[in-house]
């Protein structure tokens, strides 16, 4: 499937406290497991609750991803290349968000930093 982009979704993604993004929230099972697969962008952003970490066996982008423990304080970020790269599983780990590559340093996400979702209204 060519020209297919994920996103955006419904609620926003906040770092800090700041508004940068539109995100959605995976809910099912079926959705954290399939990801952005399938896919050949992502608009605004992908959060995985109950990941610890992500590969890239299948994708056909370069993405960032950021790992969150249960506060949604950030472990660590990186930019994953496709069938290349992942992360390495984070004992502290909760949750994952992925984004377009270069997304974190344009939305100021690094190590320390506050992940959270407004709910759509």
């Amino acid at each position: 499937m060519t020209g297919r982009t994920f996103g955006p979704g419904r609620d926003r993604l906040l770092v800090d406290g700041r508004d940068v993004a539109a995100v959605h929230v995976a809910t099912t099972h079926r959705e954290k497991g399939r990801g952005l697969l399938g896919t050949d962008a992502v608009e605004g952003a992908l959060w995985l609750d109950g990941a610890s970490s992500v590969h890239m066996m299948g994708m056909r982008y370069a993405i960032d991803a950021a790992v969150l423990d249960r506060d949604g304080v950030v472990l660590h970020v990186a930019t994953l290349r496709p069938w290349l790269g992942a992360t390495r599983p984070r004992r502290s780990g909760r949750a994952v968000v992925e984004a377009p590559a270069g997304a974190c340093v344009a939305w100021g996400v690094a190590p320390g930093s506050r992940l959270s979702v407004r709910t759509a209204g």
